[in-house]
């Protein structure tokens, strides 16, 4: 501890040992002496105007002159506000400080303690293997961390930013030197020359493989944290969101990926991870993967049962009830790695990545269950094979048996061949669901009840998501109803929720009337169905008009037409907002 004596005891701060890397003026050295006795003697947290009123004279409010110096001091990053403050950041007026506690900073401590702040590097040596390079990298990731962290702090051009600066060039500047003297090549350099990978492109990576190795959820895989760790300033920030956006190279090219996870206001943020054959090329150097990676939409050509379908549209992007909202809302909840983490503890939730779920969305036809199906895979990241349950007689009759089996097995080869898990969408399920007959005499009711039992052997294994649309819950087999985890109805859409359908389906483009009033349209109870076909059908008419302008009259002829020929009193829940 000599250098904390030194600085104590010095008879002119300015001659003390550490005083040169102080950067600061003689009385600003004589501010931190002050808070470094209050320290040892017991007292962590200091207020600035106990302070300034012991080091300066009261009258005529000369102390309050001093502000500027505790405001440098900050500014240096020798000291930073207390625990108990209510000021967390430097950008605040000279005033704020009067009744702020600050508390001396660890790298003003650990100057006290060892006399230098210096970042000693071991000398120059080849890299032995990929673990002792990586070990360089993630010291460098926790010095961007530690930037990112002052930046928020500090002003940008204050020494404590600086010292950082310094350390991580000096860094950087080793791993190279290292790099040029290792012979053998390090897998991944090789990997970031593969790819053209920037340096930016470079940072996120080595700080999301940093959280791999650690096993961690930390920080480090949320969005906003890896942008400020290659970003200086707001400008900065914004820019480099493209990094980690949809067609970036990063996610464009799936070396990395996101889950997407509902935070308590309500939003969704996102937390990023690498790739499973990634990361193993990366931990596992030179160890061939056992198996090919291939595209789904290149294996669907080799089949003819699925329709495969890349959604457009998330969850926040269609009017959905309030019931309906909450109820997939809170599925979407399995996303986070804390509830899904928790679930495995608990034996509930099998010991493997994402969500499983079996879903039945039931209501009339036409209600957007199919719309609202393919939104929901969109929030969850995943593709779509749709089967149609409707051809299912036609297409197996007299192989039931094996050819519902058929519909689960290619399910699960398409899904291991592609490394991915789709959802399943079994629309028009009533064939399947409904009630088995319990005393079957024909050989149709034979066939029927076999075919079914398949069926539900099948979903009881059924491992991922699976959504099955109905028209009415009531016929539905109770052995089948107990397999599904959710079953959702799709309501009546409110006055309110008709508002949104109108606004979102009427042509953003076109010209209507002067007080054209959607509100009035909305008073109508029709479905999210109609409404779609009602608007397409008003457009059709308008658009052969000398004058195409929308008016009230054109709608509500419209609307009469479709309720004088509608066979289905239902309203939609799940169509585009």
């Amino acid at each position: 501890m000599k250098f904390l004596v030194d600085f104590i005891e010095s008879k002119d701060i300015t001659k003390s040992k550490i005083f040169p890397q102080l950067k600061c003026s003689e009385e600003e050295a004589e501010i931190l002496r002050y808070i470094t006795k209050k320290y040892i003697s017991g007292t962590e947290e200091v207020n600035v105007l106990d302070i300034l009123l012991d080091i300066y004279e009261e009258e005529d409010y000369g102390y309050l002159k001093k502000l500027p110096l505790i405001k440098n001091l900050l500014d240096f990053g020798w000291v930073v506000f207390g625990s108990f403050s209510n000021l967390k950041t430097n950008e605040n007026t000279n005033l704020e400080l009067l009744h702020s506690n600050i508390v001396l900073s660890v790298p003003f401590l650990k100057l006290l303690e060892e006399g230098s702040l210096d970042l000693v590097l071991p000398e120059i040596k080849p890299y032995t293997d990929h673990l002792e390079y990586l070990q360089d990298q993630f010291f460098r990731i926790d010095l961007y961390q530690k930037l990112a962290s002052s930046k928020q702090n500090f002003n940008i051009n204050s020494p404590n930013i600086n010292r950082l600066k310094n350390k991580l060039k000096l860094l950087e500047k080793r791993i190279e030197e290292r790099l040029k003297v290792t012979e053998q090549e390090i897998e991944i350099e090789k990997f970031f020359k593969e790819y053209e990978l920037n340096e930016k492109e470079r940072i996120i990576f080595l700080a999301l493989l940093k959280e791999e190795y650690a096993a961690s959820e930390g920080a480090l895989r949320d969005m906003n944290m890896l942008i400020d760790l290659v970003s200086f300033d707001e400008y900065e920030r914004i820019e480099n969101r493209v990094l980690l956006e949809e067609g970036s190279k990063l996610i464009e090219e799936r070396i990395i990926d996101y889950d997407e996870m509902l935070t308590p206001f309500g939003g969704i943020s996102r937390s990023f991870f690498i790739l499973e054959d990634i990361l193993q090329r990366i931990i596992h150097p030179g160890k061939k993967k056992k198996s090919k990676k291939l595209k789904l939409n290149m294996l669907i050509k080799e089949q003819d049962i699925f329709e495969l379908i890349e959604p457009k549209t998330t969850l926040e992007d269609v009017v959905l009830h309030p019931e309906t909202r909450k109820t997939l809302n809170s599925l979407l909840k399995q996303m986070d790695k804390k509830v899904a983490s928790r679930l495995k503890e608990w034996g509930i939730k099998p010991k493997k990545k994402g969500i499983d779920a079996r879903i039945i969305f039931y209501g009339p036809p036409g209600t957007g269950k199919t719309m609202t199906a393919l939104s929901l895979a969109k929030s969850l990241k995943k593709s779509v094979l749709s089967f149609d349950c409707s051809k299912i007689l036609s297409m197996y009759v007299g192989e039931s048996e094996k050819n519902v089996r058929k519909i689960f097995d290619t399910y699960t080869e398409l899904s291991e061949k592609a490394k991915t898990e789709p959802v399943l969408l079994l629309n028009e399920a009533d064939q399947f669901l409904s009630a088995r007959s319990s005393s079957p005499g024909s050989s149709a009711d034979k066939m029927h009840n076999q075919m079914q039992n398949i069926f539900l052997e099948q979903i009881e294994k059924f491992e991922g998501v699976l959504i099955a649309t109905t028209n009415l819950l009531e016929t539905i087999d109770q052995a089948f109803s107990r397999r599904f985890n959710y079953k959702i109805e799709f309501k009546k859409p409110t006055y309110e929720e008709r508002i949104q359908l109108w606004n979102k389906m009427l042509p953003q483009n076109a010209k209507f009337e002067d007080g054209f009033d959607v509100k009035r349209l909305a008073e109508f109870e029709l479905t999210g169905g109609q409404i779609n076909l009602i608007v397409k059908n008003t457009a059709y008419k308008v658009a052969v008009k000398d004058e195409p302008v929308f008016t009230m009259e054109d709608f509500i002829e419209e609307i009469k037409k479709e309720r004088a020929s509608t066979f289905d009193n239902e309203k939609s829940m799940g169509f585009l907002k």
